[in-house]
């Protein structure tokens, strides 16, 4: 299963088109990342329009500090749990608040609970 639908790519890319215009945005996550065998979860609001390699979002590597940030989609296919499981999309995600109000929650918790 690839990590991003075609939907995702086209909703995160213009995401990433309202930041780089400027534009104050505060979108829920588009797409959820998970190592399923691990703690660490990613939630993604936008792509870089001039670098659609570079995902934008709440990152969490299971370390008790998740932080807003940058990650290259590439990396994150490379990316394996414990166990030796890849990162998986969360295909029952469906965000309920902006990305604002995730970190604020996560940064309470220490941990991404979406």
């Amino acid at each position: 299963m690839p990590l991003l639908t075609y939907t995702h790519v086209q909703l995160l890319l213009a995401n990433g088109r309202r930041r780089a215009a400027g534009l104050n945005v505060d979108p829920p996550p588009v797409v959820k990342l998970f190592t399923p065998d691990g703690a660490a979860t990613w939630l993604l609001t936008e792509l870089d329009p001039d670098d659609p390699d570079v995902a934008f979002g709440l990152c969490d590597l299971g370390l008790g500090t998740p932080e807003l940030g940058r990650v290259r989609l590439s990396e994150l296919t490379r990316v394996h749990g414990p166990l030796g499981l890849p990162v998986e999309r969360d295909r029952s995600f469906r965000p309920s608040q902006s990305i604002s109000a995730y970190v604020r929650r996560a940064r309470r918790l220490g941990r991404i609970d979406a």
